[in-house]
């Protein structure tokens, strides 16, 4: 089995239905691509991008701040048990080639802040637009498209 490209969904771990349905839509864009969705593996955007991903038959990673693989939701395949609490957010992060950032709280604004710190790209649907250095998009397909190029390496051969 070939896992794709690591691209990591990060937003609200208590999200609105909106939120969840556009991270839905994230997770199964990044399956249809090819590419592998790497989350904190809990509820929320994360449980909805894993859920979008797996329906699209695609391959999910969950981070997990506690010791218990059983805490990732079930659309989770490889649950990573870290005992670390918040601090497996940089782990999140420095796991994937590039970071689709959704609205969240204090949590997605840290993961967003390791990324840069660690050179991960960012790309912001419907998060922070008062961040700079983050490469902005209006939809998910072009949220995972643009999270691939850069990923990949595609957009400097441009």
């Amino acid at each position: 089995m070939a896992l794709g490209t690591p691209i990591a969904v990060i937003g609200a771990g208590d999200a609105p239905a909106a939120l969840r349905e556009l991270a839905f839509a994230v997770g199964r864009a990044i399956a249809r691509r090819g590419a592998t969705l790497v989350c904190g593996g809990r509820g929320g955007v994360m449980e909805a991008a894993a859920a979008g991903a797996h329906s699209a038959g695609g391959h999910t990673v969950g981070i997990l701040p506690g010791y218990d693989r059983r805490e990732a939701n079930p659309h989770i395949e490889f649950a990573i048990a870290t005992g670390m609490g918040e601090a497996r957010n940089v782990i999140v992060v420095a796991s994937a080639d590039a970071v689709v950032a959704l609205t969240g709280e204090a949590g997605t604004l840290s993961e967003i802040g390791l990324a840069r710190k660690l050179k991960r790209p960012v790309v912001a649907l419907c998060s922070w637009a008062e961040i700079e250095g983050l490469v902005r998009a209006d939809d998910p397909e072009t949220a995972v498209e643009l999270a691939l190029a850069i990923a990949t390496g595609a957009a400097e051969k441009k």
